[in-house]
């Protein structure tokens, strides 16, 4: 639900703004038992928010990077960040409503990099209505991103995934490909005033389940992860607000969650440890699901 918002375990602080809960752990640091060095990952919607949080942790764990997003702009503002902490990270122009797009920069990610070990599918959008408001536009949008966008990323990368592993001998020596496609815990729940987003993500579980049941015998891992509230910078004024306080304060545990909170089941999902994880749909969300 992390296109949406995220939530805190407290009110505003004195300057206005949200403390997220303390988490033990604050990044993730190198762990040769992920096994994760040298692997490719390429990360949508790797821009702002949940996806540069993804990039991040997954460069501190030795994965070469990807990263792909409209905005250009500001895949090159984390791509030098992420180079100067010692990553080897390229940048990809690719907007994932155009399957043209999602080909091109596929196609150039494996002329430049070699083949794809590792997807995270995390474009999203949504917009605040009530169904009967909903425009053909809106819901274009939102399913044209959520839903198709990421259907033919995967599908794309998929398809290089499979013909990599018919040229091993036996599923055991097949590479360990992983996709984790970013639901919600909106496609798990209705919640009020975001309908035609709560639809996306659930088509994106039931997506995820039908990759994982077709693509498994090419040892593809497909998984989803479903965050709930998690606060980034596009939804936090949403959280100052007041209407964000009271939905805070009718949570169980009133907090915020905050990206590095997905850290460890991404990580996990991406490994070569999670091999016997496959069509797993996992909620990341404090309980509310």
């Amino acid at each position: 639900m992390a296109d949406q918002a995220g939530f805190t375990n407290s009110q505003a602080s004195a300057q206005g703004r949200l403390q997220p809960h303390s988490s033990a752990t604050e990044s993730a640091k190198p762990c040769a038992w992920f096994g994760l060095q040298g692997k490719l990952a390429l990360v949508t919607g790797a821009s702002s928010g949940l996806g540069a949080r993804f990039a991040s942790v997954l460069a501190e764990q030795g994965c070469r990077l990807l990263l792909a997003a409209r905005r250009v702009d500001r895949l090159q503002a984390l791509a030098e960040q992420l180079r100067s902490e010692g990553a080897e990270v390229q940048v990809l122009a690719m907007d994932v409503t155009s399957l043209a797009s999602i080909q091109a920069a596929i196609e150039q990610a494996h002329a430049q990099a070699g083949p794809i070990d590792i997807l995270i599918n995390n474009s999203g959008v949504s917009t605040t209505q009530r169904l009967t408001e909903v425009t053909e536009s809106d819901y274009d949008y939102i399913f044209n991103t959520n839903t198709r966008g990421a259907f033919f990323v995967a599908q794309t990368v998929a398809k290089s995934m499979i013909e990599r592993a018919k040229q091993a001998t036996s599923f055991e020596t097949m590479p360990a490909s992983r996709i984790i496609n970013i639901a919600s815990m909106a496609g798990l729940e209705v919640l009020s005033m975001i309908g035609v987003y709560c639809m996306s993500k659930a088509a994106v579980v039931h997506m995820t389940r039908a990759m994982a049941l077709e693509w498994g015998r090419y040892n593809i891992n497909v998984n989803a992860i479903c965050p709930g509230y998690i606060l980034t910078e596009i939804n936090q004024a949403h959280f100052e607000s007041d209407a964000g306080q009271k939905l805070i304060s009718r949570l169980a545990r009133r907090r915020v969650g905050k990206p590095e909170d997905l850290d460890a089941v991404l990580l996990m999902l991406a490994s070569g440890r999670s091999g016997f994880v496959n069509g797993a749909v996992i909620s990341a969300d404090d309980g509310p699901t």
